[in-house]
């Protein structure tokens, strides 16, 4: 199963719009999502406080600022394929 990633952190106007974008697709593509609060790990705030959201899918950042939903469902539909 695909796993994604998001960071983000509250009061985020971007950060909502991918998470929406994300629980939208789910429904369509299995994958697990985790959600980490940049301002509550230091690493990660240390790392992407100005890059906010960042889309991780299989620990590869894929998408800053804003997720693009016809590349996100192209990843995911290739990645739901028998290999």
């Amino acid at each position: 199963m695909v796993k994604i990633t998001i960071y983000s952190k509250k009061d985020c106007h971007l950060c909502d719009i991918a998470k929406e974008t994300l629980l939208k697709l789910q429904k369509e593509f299995p994958f697990s999502l985790t959600e980490i609060d940049i301002e509550k790990d230091k690493l990660a705030f240390e790392k992407y406080k100005y890059l906010i959201p960042v889309i991780e899918i299989d620990d590869e950042k894929v998408f800053t600022y804003k997720v693009n939903e016809a590349e996100l469902k192209t990843i995911l539909k290739l990645s739901s394929q028998p290999q």
